[in-house]
């Protein structure tokens, strides 16, 4: 097994909506925010590549929006493609791109522009999501509606590239890769699971646990449709983490990529040191 991260880019969003009800005297020490009140975050893919697979998870933003819609986001740093290239990647080999879920920042770089039609980015992959979140996806509730753009994901199933996983607690995928739902997020989120050579497991949290900065229990995104949900999944979470000395995978932190957790002496989670992912020995 080889796990390469493949670098999105940056982007920025509101720092209140980021971290919920804690008060910006508090999170501001840990991402400061800019005048507007805006805190730089990234979008951090992971490629795993095992047998005859190379599996992408989840794809940033992409660049096929218009530079009014980048205008809220701050978009910057590299994109997608250059991370292929720095790892001397053809992006037609990768065989499976896994979408945790459908917001833009997520799903973006999975479709883009061939003069006015849009296609799947990688031209030799299978698509997976499930159906459950992808009809919460194409008919979304107001609350989730400017984070779930059609452009994104329909292309993938009129192209038919896109498969559906079938939505269970947790369930094994492939050979070392098990997927867990969430509900606290979004509809039926899909967090990888993945078990690597050393007996250890990573896991790819995705919204669930965006950041370090996200550990500790009332640190829940606004973006949340169901917050006391996400209180109940990070909580199992990261209890199993600290009981089996997992690894969390940060998607969104602007600096760490990987973290582990463990009890203080007041019995509650906290970050234990993070660091980054070529330590894991298997890049």
């Amino acid at each position: 097994m080889k796990l390469s991260i493949v670098d999105a880019g940056l982007f920025k969003l509101d720092g209140g909506a980021m971290f919920g009800v804690v008060p910006k005297s508090m999170w501001q020490r840990l991402n400061p925010a800019d005048d507007n009140n805006m805190c730089t975050w990234s979008m951090r893919s992971l490629l795993v590549e095992q047998d005859d697979r190379k599996i992408l998870i989840d794809t940033g933003m992409g660049n096929k929006q218009s530079e009014k819609f980048r205008s809220y986001f701050y978009p910057h740093g590299v994109e997608m493609a250059q991370s292929f290239e720095a790892l001397h990647i053809d992006q037609e080999d990768v065989t499976d791109v896994f979408l945790t879920h459908l917001h833009f920042d997520h799903d973006g770089g999975a479709v883009e522009k061939d003069g006015v039609d849009l296609v799947p980015t990688f031209k030799n992959a299978r698509y997976w999501s499930n159906e459950r979140h992808y009809d919460w996806a194409l008919d979304p509730n107001d609350r989730e509606k400017a984070s779930f753009l059609k452009e994104n994901f329909v292309p993938l199933k009129e192209h038919k590239v896109l498969e559906f996983i079938d939505v269970k607690q947790d369930i094994n995928w492939l050979p070392n890769i098990d997927i867990r739902f969430s509900y606290g997020h979004t509809e039926a989120m899909m967090s990888p699971i993945i078990h690597l050579p050393n007996g250890k497991r990573l896991i790819y949290a995705a919204d669930l646990m965006p950041s370090a900065y996200h550990i500790p229990m009332p640190y829940v995104m606004c973006y949340d449709i169901r917050p006391l949900e996400t209180l109940k999944e990070k909580e199992r979470l990261l209890n199993e983490a600290v009981e089996h000395g997992d690894i969390l995978f940060f998607e969104h932190d602007p600096v760490n990529q990987c973290g582990t957790v463990k009890r203080n002496e007041k019995g509650r989670i906290v970050i234990d040191r993070c660091f980054p992912l070529s330590e894991l020995g298997f890049s």
